[in-house]
Order: structure tokens, then sequence, then C-alpha cells
């Protein structure tokens, strides 16, 4: 096993340079190197053309910087909500911790969809631990893309949902550079600067930000509930190119941080009812601290018609998640979750009074359990990705394909302490610190894919397969209970075929069929089986350059359903934390929208509207009974939990000259909070949410730009879940101001 704690073992691999990850980077002072970046840029952007019709075929969404500057959101919730196809689970109002599916996929942690961050997976521990604990600062990206269906299929390991990408700063051409400050309530703050060039051959850009907030939660007894990030990033590049050859090599250099005093435990519906924004005097103490790092070589080289991009990564993750458990049980046990379901149920209401500091603490089983959760991540590998043009038996192929290797671990370290309720304060028992969860899982992973498009007039198909080819390791380290390592391969063959065909040059139809997967962690045993499905997808997209249209149905048939047990994901669920659960066969379905138009209402005006409508429908196949506390006793027919049947999001604007004005309204349907009968929370949904809000700029020309945002600009509160300890609420109200300078 000593090979595994070495540094990055060098070999390919496949899931991409995503296509803006470098388009930027190949910067060059001569004419020729400058065309033939053009074309680069052009091979590597595979959405998001502008004004002509995208003949990809697959679903595919590009947010770009316009699009982000519009309403400058710091939360990639907000952003997402625009993109078609999306579930979210939201939990803190700030986005610190996204809960993000695609097409049903359950949202809990993002675990179920391929996240990366220029064209690199970003996770912790993609393979080994999934749950995005982290999740990069969207204030950095100048543009996001989400792929589903067969357009995924390129980007695992999880291919059952979808990719998202977001893509950083580039190395400009020239001096480019800005500065931006931003204040609002909940004591917000904003500060982020950049600076690049190109000088000769040699390009860097550096990029810094800084967010912070005291919450707008109000803590019983008083405190902040906020938050403080920071994000610094600086990317160096060299220009090796030639008259014949593009060739670039670049490095990119992060570290992040935060500290939030979040928590997991929400309100009762009755306290929510009369304050949402409260929180109990129990979460005192609970605080997330995290710092990351990264490191990032990139190495391209090509010309008109082949070219490969090379990847060599590095990602280190370390978090303290301090965080209230639970009750310390015994002669009887209570359940946070179930506490604050049915705080008045005679059983629960001295611990409703111990958690809102209305009581202190007596007997030994009230004490309050503060777990620290304290993990530690890496994630390395090399991929490389070629693309190829050739016309073969008289037809025009496009080769792209690709090979990884990828190691990633996780060891947790998990504590727990009890605390007394002492007149409303949190005060040690004075016992010793108790270890509960110490262990090790690790991955390594061989990943291929190739996909061939060939062009028949009119018609273009591609045909495509995946490799997953995972060695997976598990060791339980807690003392007196170590034990051997647990070891276990999976391999995988994913095959996808999809198609574009071209009615006219503003008309065509798209269709795709692929097999998605997601591994099980390295811990579970091999009873539990894979996730896997066979998604279909059919629709069209029309662009005549004014006007923008895409409809997309689309069916995943699941073999199998998984689903881990987790704080985050279901209360405490006692012996069965971290444990996975099949759900045997599940159906979803739906229907995604989204379409634009800008009117010319004056020479100098311009009325820029879109509309984005996702349905949505998940259900179970069979009858089955489990552990699982988000599914409980299932009937066939039950519908999937956070899954919205409706979702939609219109966008309408007004832009003039040096002013710009954008208000976004959305819907989100009510969502099952859990699935079965006899679990917590059975038959209870939250309610539909709208939201509105608002963001104005006005150019000062030489002197900058000013803007204000308003988030949420009716205050409307709703419940966007019970979990994983009672109701949490939607953001408030949230104004902000702020100026930009550029130079």
């Amino acid at each position: 096993m000593m090979f595994r704690k070495s540094a990055i073992t060098l070999a390919l691999l496949s899931t991409v340079s995503m296509p803006l990850s470098v388009t930027a980077e190949e910067n060059v002072n001569d004419d020729a190197s400058n065309t033939a970046n053009e074309a680069l840029v052009e091979r590597l952007q595979i959405i998001g053309h502008g004004d002509r019709l995208r003949t990809e075929a697959g679903s595919a969404t590009l947010i770009g910087e316009v699009e982000l500057e519009k309403f400058k959101f710091d939360d990639i919730n907000r952003i997402l909500y625009s993109v078609p196809g999306v579930n979210i689970r939201e939990e803190d109002g700030f986005g610190l911790r996204p809960n993000i599916g695609f097409r049903g996929a359950t949202p809990e942690r993002s675990k179920k969809i391929t996240i990366m961050e220029d064209g690199v997976l970003i996770g912790p521990a993609p393979y080994s631990a999934p749950a995005a604990y982290y999740f990069p600062m969207t204030n950095k990206m100048t543009s996001i893309e989400v792929f589903k269906g067969p357009a995924a299929t390129k980007y695992g390991p999880n291919t059952v949902a979808g990719a998202l990408n977001m893509t950083t700063r580039q190395v400009p051409e020239d001096s480019e550079g800005q500065i931006e400050v931003a204040a609002g309530n909940f004591g917000f703050g904003k500060v982020q600067a950049h600076y690049g060039n190109t000088i000769g051959r040699f390009g860097f850009v550096i990029d810094a930000v800084h967010l912070q907030s005291i919450g707008f939660k109000e803590l019983d007894g008083g405190g902040d509930t906020g938050f403080d990030k920071n994000d610094v990033m600086a990317k160096f590049s060299y220009d090796l190119s030639s008259d014949s050859l593009n060739q670039l090599v670049s490095v990119k250099l992060g570290y992040s941080s935060e500290t939030s005093d979040e928590t997991y435990l929400g309100l009762t519906d009755d306290d929510f009812g009369a304050s949402p924004n409260r929180r109990y005097v129990a979460s005192q103490k609970d605080l997330m601290d995290w710092d990351h790092q990264q490191v990032q070589f990139t190495h391209f080289i090509g010309n008109d018609t082949f070219d490969v991009t090379t990847h060599v990564y590095r990602n280190d993750f370390s978090r303290s998640w301090f965080k209230l458990n639970g009750f310390k049980g015994g002669l009887v046990n209570a359940d946070v979750q179930e506490v604050l379901a049915n705080p008045y149920d005679d059983a629960n209401f001295p611990f409703y009074q111990v958690l809102t500091g209305q009581r202190d603490s007596v007997e030994e089983y009230e004490k309050i359990i503060l777990g620290d959760n304290y993990r530690e991540y890496y994630s390395q590998g090399i991929q490389s990705e070629f693309h190829y043009a050739l016309n073969l038996f008289g037809f025009d192929h496009k080769l792209n394909g690709g090979v990884r290797f990828h190691q990633d671990q996780i060891q947790r370290f998990h504590t727990e302490d009890a605390f007394i309720m002492q007149s409303a304060q949190l005060i040690s028992d004075g016992s010793d610190t108790v270890a509960t969860t110490t262990n090790l899982e690790e991955s390594d992973a061989i990943s291929v894919f190739l996909q061939d498009t060939l062009t028949f007039d009119k018609l273009a198909l591609t045909f495509g397969v995946r490799g997953e080819f995972i060695d997976s390791y598990y060791q339980n380290k807690k003392p007196g209970q170590e034990g051997d390592w647990l070891k276990k391969s999976t391999q995988i063959w994913l095959p996808s075929v999809s198609g574009f065909y071209t009615i006219t040059d503003s008309f065509g139809l798209l269709f795709g069929v692929h097999e998605g997967f997601i591994p099980t962690s390295p811990q579970e045993s091999p009873e539990i089986d894979v996730e896997n499905s066979i998604s279909y997808e059919f629709g069209t997209r029309f662009n005549n350059g004014h006007t923008q249209f895409e409809a997309v149905a689309f069916f995943n048939d699941y073999e199998n359903l998984k689903e881990s047990c987790s704080f985050s994901a279901a209360s405490s669920c006692g012996d069965s934390l971290d444990q996975e659960f099949n759900g045997g066969e599940v159906d979803v379905y739906g229907l995604e929208l989204s379409t634009s138009h800008s009117f010319n209402v004056t020479d100098s005006i311009e009325l820029p509207l879109s509309l984005v409508y996702t349905y949505s429908h998940g259900e179970f196949k069979s009858d089955f009974s489990s552990d699982f506390p988000m599914w409980g006793d299932i009937t066939a027919g039950d519908e999937l939990p956070y899954l919205p049947e409706h979702q939609a999001s219109l966008t309408i604007g007004l832009v003039g000259d040096v002013w710009e004005f954008n208000v976004i309204s959305r819907y989100v349907g009510d969502m099952l909070e859990a699935s079965g009968e006899n679990v917590t929370l059975s038959g209870v949904s939250t309610n539909s949410l709208v939201t509105v809000d608002l963001a104005a700029s006005y150019d000062l020309d030489t002197l900058g730009k000013v803007y204000i945002k308003v988030d949420n600009v009716t205050d409307n509160q709703e419940i966007t879940s019970r979990r994983p300890y009672g109701a949490r609420p939607s953001k408030p109200q949230m104004v902000q101001v702020g100026y930009q300078y550029s130079f």
C-alpha cells in the first residue's frame, strides 16, 4: 500500500480539458500564432457559439461571463436555477455547501454529478468520497458549463446525471485588471481584484477574492451566523508555438479557505412560522473551518487537424466540521430530527426545551453531543485528451478520446464531546473526548473514453464508449478496532450514441442514448450494487441569430438507484451512518425548455428576454422496505424526494448604452421530504417558492461602474428543506451596492 502515499503517479487521463479551460491561455504575439489560436478556440468551444445554430449532440448549457456579470451572484444555486433540468436542495442560503442534482439525481452534497474546474475533477475525493463539502467560489468563474445526457459521457466518473464545469479567469492577451468592492446588509462585504498580462511569450493572471457576512440567522443569545471566505489563484503560461504547431505550457496555483458559523440544526415548523431566521442556542458552538490548495500543470500541442491537451493536477483539502450531532442517549434515545418534527409529543418536548435553552440538561441522556468531523482529502492525477479530424472511407470523422489515471483519498478523524445545557449556554461536562470514526478510504482509477463523430450530409452521429477501472481500499483505523484492508475492484464499459440532424441553417433535431454509472464507496460491501441507468433524450434546437429555443425530453431508466446515509442527508442515521442502500428500479422523466429573444426598443435600448422551464417526475418501480431515512417503506409509484415537478425562471432586462437593468423571477415547486412511509417526515413536503432578484448597473466610463443588486426583492421566505435537523429557510431580502474599476 505504500505506493499510494507517493506524489502524483504519471499516466494519462480521460475527462478533458473543457471547452474554455485553455482558450485564452494560448496567447502569442505573432499573427500566425494568433490565427492558429483562433482555430484552437473554435475547436475547443463545443457550446456557446453565439448567433449560430449549435450542432453538437446532447444537452449542454453555457453561462458565459456576460450572463454571470448581470446579477453578480455569489451563490452557485442562484446561477444554476436558470439551467433547465437542474434540481437543488438549498441548505444555508448562501450556497456554501450546495446540493445539486441533474434530471432527478439526488442533490445531496452534489455527489451524483461530476464537478470540474478548468476541466479537472475538483471534488475533495471524487471516487472515494464524492460529497462536495468543498465547492469553488463562483466569483472567480468566467463561465459555467452544464452537460446532461450523452454530452456528459466523457466527463466521468459520475455519468448517470451529468457534469458541471467551471472555468476560471484566463490569461489575457494584453494588460488587463479590475478591482471590485461591495457591501450590503447582514454585514456582507466583498473585495475582489485581478490583473494579468502577456509579455512576449510569457503570460500571467492573478485573481483574489474575499467574501464575508455576519449571517442572516439570529442566534438565540446573540452571536455571528455568517462566514469568511478567501480565494487566491495565479496562472502562468509560456507559449512555445511555431509557424506550423501551436504549443503552450501553463501552471495554475490556488489557495482558498472558509470559516463559517454554520449548523445542521434547523427549526420546528411552528418556530419557523414565527421567526424563520431564528437559530436555537444549542447550535452556538457550530463551526466549519476548511482550507484547500491546488496545483495544475497543463500542456497543449496541436495544429489544424490534431491536438492534445494534458493536465497534471493535485488538490488537497482539510476540514473541521464542529457541530451538534444529537443527544447522548442511553436510557432514553432521542433523535433530533424526530424531536423537531414532533416537538410537542410528551417524550420529545423536554429535549426540544433543551435545544432551545428553555430547560437545563438534567439527565445524562439529555446531554448534547457535539462532534468534530475532521477529515483530510487529496485528489491527484494526470489526464490527456486528443481531437483528430480526418476523412476515412468517404466520411468525415472527428475523433475525440482520452485517458486518465486518478488517485484520491479521505481520512476521517471524527470525535465527540458531551455538553450540558445550563442557563442557555453549552458547557462541557468535563468528560474526555471520544473517538468515534477513524478510517481511510482510497481509490485508484483508470478511465478511458473514445468518441467518433461521423457526418452524413445533414446528419452527424457520435458513437462513444467510456471505461472505468477502479481499485478501492478501506481500512478501519479506530484504536482497538483496527481492521485489515478491504479491497475491491470495479470495471465497467459505458456505451453511448447521439446525433444531430440539421434541417435548416437555424433548426435541427438532437437525440441520444447512453449508459450511466456511479460507483460505490470503498468501504461498501460488494453486495451494494453500483448505480446504473440507461438514459434517453430527444429534442430540437433553433437559433436564427435573434431567437434561440431548445426543447429536450429525457427518460432515465435506473436499473438500480443507490443512496447513502449521512448527517447532511437524513439525520444521524444511527448505526447506518455512511452506509449505502439499494433502491432498485426507478424511472425519471421530464421535459426541459429554454428560449431567449432580444427586442430593440429603440436604437440604443434593448430588451432581452429568456425563459427556462423544467418538468420532472421520478418514481420507484417496486415495493421494498429500507432503513434509509429518506425512503422507509416504499410502494411502487412513490415519488423521489427533493425533486420538484415544475420549475421555471423568467429573466427580463433593459440595456442602454451606459446602463443596464435586469430582473429574474424563479419558481420552484414543492418537494417531498421523504418518499415512503414509517420514517420521520413521511408525507411532508416543502412549499413552492417564488423568488425575484434584480440588478442594475451604470457605467461611469473612465471612472468605473457602480451597481446595486437585490436578492429576494419581495422578502419571501419558505422552508427549503427539513434536513438534517428541522426546517431551514431560504435567504431573506439582501441588498448589495458595489463598485468596479477596470484598468
